[in-house]
């Protein structure tokens, strides 16, 4: 999916929350932002928003003199996801369809993203979202994929959501006792995104096999990525991707059997998808 005029725009109002994540003082902030602007006359329209951003990013962090610029952000993002898990356990150890359930908590926890044209508030998110249906429902064709699948190949997206991802992979394993389950997070530190270091934090290479993209590009770009993960990506028997990057990066679907799981969050990918802003996303290709 290659970069729309809105993404222009979206991604110069990112840098401005950059600036406050940080707090950033009136000339770093003017200086990170004009580059910016500057930078957004010239993007390239044939790459996927999440290629272009990826310059962008990392070129603000070294004005910044950061390697991480949401650093203490994700920390937050972190502990406030750990405080529903009580809740989440009892709501799958309670259900009468335990992979729905475990696949409604890992698209909840989408709405973490600091990237986003429209947040979205958690706790609200949590409160609604076992009512809420799939506006697109593959639900059916992922459970029959699963079923038929050795190997599981989970694309993350952002810290605070990861700690949800552990919880849905932590059923596959219940429901699915023999299926290899690899989860994939990104090469460094890129807005938001799970890296090694909070997926380790997390106890994911306790969990499952842990597998470092290789990426800077907040989704997974296949053609960045190193050859071991480009591997995986091909020959694992099921793709789940989490979040709007990674469609971003994966659309259209380069491979079959592929999953995307995501809250809708702006209009470009609103309208790719055919779908309205704030709806759920359960897409097989």
């Amino acid at each position: 999916m290659n970069i729309d005029n809105a993404c222009v725009e979206c991604i110069i109002n990112q840098s401005r929350r950059v600036t406050e994540a940080i707090k950033a003082d009136d000339t770093l902030s003017k200086r990170m932002v004009d580059y910016v602007e500057a930078s957004g006359e010239n993007f390239d329209f044939t790459k996927s928003p999440p290629e272009v951003a990826s310059t962008i990013y990392e070129q603000m962090a070294e004005m910044a003199g950061m390697d991480d610029l949401y650093a203490e952000l994700k920390e937050h993002a972190t502990q406030k996801a750990k405080t529903f898990l009580p809740e989440l356990r009892i709501e799958l150890q309670n259900s009468s369809n335990k992979l729905l359930t475990a696949i409604k908590i890992a698209v909840a926890g989408n709405v973490i993203d600091l990237a986003a044209e429209v947040t979205f508030d958690l706790h609200e998110e949590m409160d609604k979202v076992f009512e809420t249906n799939f506006a697109y429902d593959d639900f059916y064709k992922l459970q029959e994929a699963l079923e038929g699948a050795k190997t599981l190949l989970y694309i993350g997206d952002n810290v605070g959501e990861h700690i949800f991802d552990y919880l849905c992979i932590e059923t596959l394993q219940e429901l699915y006792p023999r299926l290899k389950i690899y989860y994939m997070v990104r090469g460094n530190p890129i807005i938001n995104d799970v890296t090694m270091v909070e997926a380790k934090q997390a106890g994911f290479d306790n969990l499952c096999h842990l597998v470092d993209s290789g990426v800077n590009t907040p989704g997974f770009s296949y053609e960045r990525a190193n050859a071991k993960s480009q591997a995986l990506f091909g020959d694992a028997d099921l793709v789940i991707t989490k979040g709007m990057g990674n469609y971003e990066c994966l659309s259209p679907s380069p491979r079959s059997n592929l999953c995307y799981l995501l809250k809708v969050k702006c209009n470009v990918v609103a309208h790719s998808l055919g779908q309205e802003v704030g709806d759920l996303v359960c897409k097989m290709n």
